[in-house]
């Protein structure tokens, strides 16, 4: 039979303390003093008996025992021990300056001049949505593998397998840097490789075929859209640069009389300033759009304020509106097309990935490859533009490379 207020007032002390039993493991222990205390017990995840104090009556009502139970059988359902828990929990509130949330900011501030400004606010996003709720107030050195194991399998009972991921990878390099600042010992979240759902690798969808390739061309030209956007496919072609650096492009980054345009450090992924080499055609294509554009700082201002760049959507939106699905190709897609094709010309790889703006892990050869092939990248985007002419034509010629290998 279930306790009620009245059955307990009425407890009565006896020589020998006793139980009052609710349910769910839930009872009283009335002590030869008269005392009267709420008292849970249950079965570890190890299989193991203990019993987890839950406050004194009256102080402790049957209703806020009741729900305490209730929070504790929700622990063990997420692999977790609510005594300990209760210990770590408390640890944790009585020492915020070694909280994980503490130290996350501060790696996030040190770390946020090297990132470019929209992956910093989303890695901020990730941690606040889906970290800091659970393990924010916890001491980072008593954070253990199956606590963050716990948080990550919240992330992927929402079917976001790639960011949990992600968020895996983000909490080690947390860790990491609590290890270098002496806040904790170790890496929790390295223990946790193989432990998440594996993540099919995506690959960008791209058209590759030189045919195909001209009939994407030409539907570009008979574009009937915004005559900006239509210009932003035009460029996103001839010069294969991310979207993001493309949509972000500037007036002031563009040396139209020395055919060149250069991506300041602080807007590209790697954090290094990239030159554009740009052929006589896509010079043609920015005075074109010159005269309607510079009044805004950006090449391609959004419609509705040029103090803005245009929309991130604005090119896949143009895609999908002349009939390319998502499946066939993407605004990252012009970079897979142009590194296929141009490997296939026989161009070198070293060439193309430089281009790319592909980081080279040899910082020296990275360098003297930046100042020696200016050249040979020039030579080469202007032999992409002359063959992207070709496939417009319907002439799938495939050019030789001009350069040296």
């Amino acid at each position: 039979m279930p306790l009620t207020k009245s059955l307990i007032n009425k407890a009565e002390p006896r020589l020998k303390p006793y139980k009052l039993y609710d349910f769910k493991g839930l009872y009283v222990l009335v002590n030869p003093n008269g005392g009267k205390y709420f008292r849970y017990n249950y079965r570890t995840p190890e299989g193991k008996v203990k019993t987890l104090a839950l406050g004194v009556f009256p102080d402790v009502s049957l209703e806020e025992a009741r729900e305490k139970v209730k929070e504790s059988r929700s622990l063990l359902k997420q692999g977790l021990d609510p005594s300990e828990y209760k210990k770590q929990d408390k640890a944790g509130k009585t020492s915020q300056k070694d909280a994980f949330e503490t130290i996350a900011r501060e790696w996030y501030v040190k770390y946020l001049p090297s990132w470019v400004r929209k992956h910093g606010e989303i890695i901020l996003l990730r941690l606040e949505h889906n970290v800091f709720p659970w393990l924010g107030s916890r001491p980072i050195n008593k954070i253990t593998a199956p606590e963050l194991l716990q948080v990550l399998r919240r992330i992927e009972e929402r079917g976001a397998n790639e960011t949990a991921h992600r968020i895996r990878s983000l909490c080690g390099q947390i860790f990491r840097y609590g290890i270098a600042t002496g806040r904790c010992e170790r890496d929790p979240a390295a223990d946790l490789k193989g432990a998440l759902t594996p993540v099919k690798q995506k690959h960008m969808a791209a058209i590759t075929n030189p045919i195909d390739v001209g009939g994407l061309l030409r539907a570009i030209d008979e574009y009937r859209g915004s005559f900006v956007t239509k210009c932003a496919l035009k460029l996103a072609a001839l010069l294969f640069v991310r979207p993001g650096e493309l949509r972000n492009a500037e007036w002031k980054e563009m040396d139209l009389d020395h055919a060149e345009w250069r991506i300041p450090a602080e807007k590209m992924k790697m954090k290094r300033e990239h030159i554009v080499p740009l052929a006589p055609q896509a010079v043609s294509i920015l005075r074109e759009v010159y005269p309607l554009t510079s009044s805004s700082r950006y090449v391609f201002p959004n419609p509705r304020s040029l103090l803005r760049a245009m929309s991130e959507n604005a090119v896949l939106a143009a895609l999908r509106r002349m009939g390319y699905e998502k499946t066939e190709m993407t605004g990252h897609g012009f970079r897979a097309m142009a590194s296929t094709l141009l490997h296939e010309q026989g161009w070198p790889s070293e060439i193309i990935e430089l281009q790319l703006a592909h980081i080279d892990s040899n910082k020296v050869r990275e360098a003297y490859n930046h100042a020696k092939h200016i050249t040979k990248r020039r030579e080469m985007m202007e032999s992409w533009a002359n063959y992207l002419d070709k496939l417009r034509q319907d002439k799938p010629l495939i050019l030789s490379s001009q350069v040296d290998s």
